[in-house]
C-alpha cells in the first residue's frame, strides 16, 4: 500500500511540473531559513555551555545608587574576591578575581605578538575546565607564569615546545610558560583569550594599586566565582549581598553598593541592566528569529496548500473514480499525505544543500562559527521530526478538503467548488503577505534607527584619527621624540595621550564636588586624563572658555567639562569655577560640546578632562589629510618600531571603532533583511502558483472576452485585481501590527528616530509593485493567447 501511494505520488509531481518545481523551492527555501535560524538559536543557547562546570559559574556585580537611578556593572574592588572567600568561603569552590581582556606584547627572543589577554587567580584554569594539549591547570600557581592558546603558541613558537620557555609581556614581565591549552570556541564568553597570567603578577606590577588609599571604592577589577555544589544561587547571592557595603567609607555607603551574583547561563542574553532590573538583552532577538524562521516556514507550506486546493477541479474526478471503486476517505487521506511527505522530503534534501551554501555568508553577517552538525543523530531526528509536521501541515488542508468530494457529483459532471471555496486561499494568501510586509517594515525601521544614531554628531572629528594603544614603557618613555619626528615629517597633524579612546569612558569617579552643589546630590562624572594637544587631535569644540595650553603652568590643575557635566552641576557661568575632585582642586577653563564617547543611542554622560601624563594609556594620532593612509601608516610603522623595536605596530582606526558600536543592530538588521526577502520570495512563488492556475482555469473566458472586443489591458486588469485587493488587505492588517512592535522595540533606545509614514507608503508601494511584476507575466500570456485556439482547445 505505501509504495503505490510513493509511486503515484512522484506520477503526480512528473505530471504538474511547473507547480511541483514551485511546491518543492518554496518548501525548501523556507526549511532553508528554518534551518539557519534554528543552528543560530542553538548556538546562542549553548554560549559557554563548553564549561564543565556552566550551571554553578557567576559573576560577581554590583548594584550602586547615583542620584536615585540604580546603575549595574560587573567592576569591582580588587579586595572583593578575599573578603568573600574570608567571610563566605564554604559558599563557594572557587572564587576568582579577573583583570579585564585587553591587547598585550608578547615577546620571545626575536619574535613579538599582539594578543588578547587577561590575568586570573591560579583557579580559573579549573574553573573554566580548560582543555590543556601541554602542562596541567595548577600552571598559574607560579606567579611568573603564562599559559597559552594553541594559537597564540604557534604563533610565538610555530613548532617549537612552548614549555618552560621564557616570555615577556609588554617587555617588562618576565614569565614562563607552564601550560598550552585548547582554543575556546567561538560561542564562549572566554572565547578571546589567548593567554592567561597570574593575578599576583598584574597586582605587583601596577604601583597605583598598592598606593591607592581608599581600595574598596576604585572598582576596576572583575570578579568570577563556582559556587559549592550543595549552594543555592539566590541564597548565596542574598548572603553577600552588603559584603562591599560594611567596607566601605560613610562616603561612598551613601552609594548603596549591593553585590550579587549573575549566572554564567544569562551572561550572553541577558545582560541588560535598567535601573537595577535585568530587562533581558540577546535573548529578545531569539525569540524574535524563532518565530520569523516559524512563520517563513508557514509561508511555504501555505503555497502547498493554496496550489493543491486550488487544483481541487482536477483531482475531482481521481477522487470521485476511487471512492466508487471502494475507497475509504482514510485511504484518500493516506494518499494526499503521502504526496505532501513525498514533497517535503525532496525539500529537505535541497534545503540541506542549500543551508551549506549559504552558511560561509550566514556565518560573516550573524558573527557566528556555526556549521551543519552531520554527526549528531539529535539533528537527523529533529529534521526528520520538521519534516513530517511539515508535511502534515502543508497537506492537512489539501487532503482533509479533496478527500471530502462526493463521487455521485463527481461522476455525474455535477461537482462545483463552489463561489465560497477559493476564500480559504484568498485568506492564506492574505496570511502570507500580512507576515511578509510586517517583516519589511520592521527591517526597515532597524535599518533607519542605525542610520539615525550612525550620523547623530558626535563632536570630533574621527576622520584619520587612529588610537594606539600603550604596551610598553618605551612608547612613553620616547612620546615626545615619536611625536615630533612623525610631525616634522608631516605624517600627522597631532599626536595627545589620553586614558580613555574617544570610544569608550574607562573610568567614573564619585569624588567631585563644587560650589553650589545641591545637598544630597553625588558627584559621579565620567575622568578622562588627557596630554596638551588632545583636543587639537581629535577635533573637539570649544564652546566656552578655552582649551589646554602648555603656555599656562597652572593648567596641570586645570579642568575642562562637557556640556552634560556644567547642565548636571547647575553652572551658569563655569569658567573660573573650582571644582573638587577627592578633596584636590581643579580651576574650569573650558567647556567642549558633548562628545558621543559611549553609546550612540544614549545621552551623553558628564564627563570632565584633565591634565595627567602618567595616566595615559592609549596614544590618539591625526593622520595628515594630505598623505595617503597607506602611506602613512607606514611611515608611522618605522618611527614607532625605532623607538619601541622588537614590537609589532599595532592600532586601531576610531571609525571602525564607533561602527563596532552598531555590530548587533546592523548584523539583527542584515539578517532580517535576508528573511524578509526570503519570506517576499516565497509569497510570491505562491502568487505565480496562483496566477497560472488562474490562467489556465480561465482560457475560455478570456478568449470569449477578447473575440468580443477586449483588450489586453481590459483582460490584464481582471486578472490582477483580485490579486491587489488580497495584498492591501494585506497591508491594512500588516501596518498596524508592525507599527506596535517596532514602536515597542524603539523604546529600547533613548536616542531614536521615528517610524515616518513614507516607511508604510514605500513598502506598500513595493509590495503592490512586486504583486503586480508577479502576477502581470501569467495575466498578460494569457491575455495574448489567440481567441481561436483557446476556443477550439474548449
Amino acid at each position: 500500500m505505501l509504495t503505490s501511494h510513493a509511486k503515484i505520488a512522484w506520477r503526480n509531481l512528473l505530471k504538474n511540473k511547473t507547480f511541483s518545481f514551485i511546491n518543492i523551492v518554496g518548501l525548501s527555501t523556507g526549511m532553508a531559513v528554518a534551518l539557519l535560524i534554528g543552528l543560530w538559536i542553538h548556538d546562542e543557547l549553548t554560549y559557554s555551555k563548553n564549561h564543565a562546570h556552566y550551571d554553578r559559574i557567576v559573576q560577581v556585580m554590583q548594584h550602586q545608587t547615583f542620584n536615585g537611578v540604580v546603575g549595574t556593572q560587573p567592576s569591582n574592588p580588587y579586595l572583593l574576591g578575599a573578603e568573600i572567600r574570608d567571610k563566605y568561603g564554604s559558599d563557594f569552590k572557587y572564587v576568582v578575581m579577573s583583570s579585564w581582556n585587553s591587547k598585550h606584547i608578547l615577546t620571545h627572543n626575536n619574535n613579538a605578538v599582539s594578543e588578547i589577554g587577561n590575568f586570573f587567580e591560579p583557579d580559573f584554569p579549573e574553573m573554566a575546565t580548560l582543555t590543556m594539549l601541554k602542562g596541567t591547570r595548577g600552571g598559574l600557581k607560579d606567579p611568573a607564569s603564562i599559559m597559552l592558546s594553541a594559537s597564540a603558541a604557534k604563533a610565538l613558537f610555530g613548532d617549537k615546545d612552548p614549555i618552560d620557555q621564557l616570555v615577556k609581556i609588554d617587555k617588562r614581565l618576565d614569565v614562563k610558560v607552564t601550560g598550552v591549552y585548547a582554543d575556546l570556541p567561538y560561542n564562549s564568553a572566554f572565547r578571546m583569550l589567548a593567554f592567561i597570567a597570574p593575578w599576583d603578577l598584574y597586582i605587583s606590577s601596577q604601583a597605583w594599586i598598592k598606593a591607592m588609599d581608599n581600595p574598596w571604592r576604585a572598582n576596576f577589577t572583575q570578579t568570577y566565582a563556582q559556587l559549592a555544589d550543595n549552594a543555592d544561587l539566590e541564597k548565596v547571592s542574598a548572603k553577600i549581598k552588603d559584603v562591599k557595603l560594611r567596607k566601605v567609607r560613610a562616603e561612598d555607603a551613601a552609594f548603596k553598593p549591593e553585590v550579587f551574583l549573575h549566572p554564567m547561563s544569562k551572561w550572553h542574553l541577558y545582560a541588560d541592566w535598567d535601573n537595577g532590573k535585568n530587562i533581558g538583552g540577546g535573548i529578545q532577538f531569539v525569540w524574535l528569529f524563532a518565530i520569523i524562521g516559524i512563520f517563513v516556514l508557514l509561508l511555504a507550506c501555505i503555497n502547498f496548500m493554496n496550489l493543491s486546493t486550488a487544483r481541487s477541479e482536477k483531482r475531482a474526478k481521481e477522487v470521485g473514480i476511487r471512492k466508487a471503486v471502494g475507497s475509504v476517505r482514510g485511504q484518500l487521506i493516506t494518499q494526499f499525505f503521502s504526496e505532501s511527505l513525498l514533497v517535503t522530503v525532496i525539500s529537505f534534501v535541497l534545503a540541506l544543500l542549500l543551508v551549506q551554501l549559504a552558511l560561509p555568508v550566514f556565518n560573516e553577517v550573524a558573527n557566528k562559527r556555526v556549521s551543519i552538525p552531520v554527526s549528531h543523530p539529535l539533528f537527523w531526528l529533529t529534521g526528520l521530526l520538521v519534516t513530517l509536521l511539515t508535511g502534515l501541515i502543508a497537506g492537512s488542508y489539501p487532503a482533509l478538503y479533496l478527500s471530502s468530494f462526493e463521487p455521485i457529483k463527481v461522476l455525474k459532471g455535477t461537482f462545483r467548488a463552489g463561489r465560497y471555496a477559493a476564500i480559504p486561499r484568498k485568506a492564506l494568501v492574505v496570511i502570507q503577505f500580512t507576515v511578509s510586509v510586517i517583516l519589511i517594515i520592521g527591517t526597515v525601521v532597524v535599518f533607519r534607527q542605525i542610520h539615525y544614531a550612525q550620523h547623530r554628531p558626535t563632536a570630533y572629528s574621527r576622520e584619520g584619527l587612529i588610537a594606539i594603544p600603550i604596551t610598553t614603557g618605551d612608547l612613553k618613555d620616547h612620546f615626545e621624540l615619536i611625536r615630533n619626528e612623525l610631525m616634522a615629517t608631516g605624517v600627522v597633524k597631532d599626536m595627545a595621550y589620553s586614558s580613555s579612546g574617544t570610544t569608550e569612558l574607562n573610568a567614573i569617579n564619585n569624588g567631585y564636588t563644587w560650589k553650589g552643589m545641591l545637598p544630597g546630590t553625588q558627584g559621579n562624572f565620567g575622568a578622562i586624563s588627557v596630554t596638551h594637544d588632545y583636543g587639537k587631535t581629535i577635533g573637539w569644540q570649544i564652546i566656552a572658555g578655552r582649551d589646554f595650553s602648555r603656555a599656562f603652568k597652572s593648567d596641570s590643575t586645570a579642568m575642562i567639562l562637557n556640556e552634560a557635566a556644567v547642565k548636571f552641576m547647575g553652572l551658569k557661568n563655569p569658567i573660573g569655577e573650582i571644582v573638587k575632585v577627592d578633596d584636590k582642586p581643579f580651576n574650569v577653563i573650558g567647556v567642549v560640546k558633548d562628545m558621543v564617547i559611549e553609546s550612540p543611542y544614549n545621552p551623553v554622560f558628564r564627563t570632565a578632562f584633565t591634565i595627567d601624563y602618567d595616566n595615559a594609556n592609549l596614544i590618539n594620532a591625526r593622520i595628515n589629510p594630505n598623505k595617503t593612509t597607506a602611506a602613512a601608516l607606514a611611515q608611522m610603522e618605522t618611527v614607532f618600531k625605532k623607538y619601541n623595536p622588537g614590537v609589532p605596530f599595532v592600532y586601531n582606526f576610531v571609525d571602525d571603532d564607533y561602527a563596532e558600536k552598531f555590530d548587533d543592530e546592523q548584523r539583527i538588521a542584515k539578517l532580517s533583511s535576508f528573511f524578509a526577502v526570503l519570506a517576499i520570495f516565497i509569497s510570491c512563488l505562491g502568487l505565480f502558483g496562483m496566477a497560472s492556475f488562474m490562467a489556465e482555469q480561465r482560457v475560455k473566458e478570456i478568449g470569449v472576452r477578447k473575440v468580443l472586443g477586449a483588450s489586453v489591458f481590459n483582460l490584464w486588469q481582471l486578472m490582477t485585481k483580485d490579486f491587489v485587493l488580497l495584498v492591501v488587505i494585506a497591508l491594512v492588517l500588516a501596518v498596524p501590527v508592525a507599527y506596535y512592535f517596532m514602536s515597542n522595540w524603539l523604546q529600547h533606545y533613548k536616542y531614536r528616530t521615528e517610524i515616518s509614514w513614507w516607511i508604510i507608503a514605500l513598502t506598500s508601494m513595493g509590495a503592490l509593485s512586486i504583486t503586480l511584476l508577479t502576477v502581470s507575466y501569467q495575466s498578460i500570456k494569457a491575455a495574448m493567447m489567440n481567441p481561436v485556439k483557446s476556443l477550439r482547445s474548449e
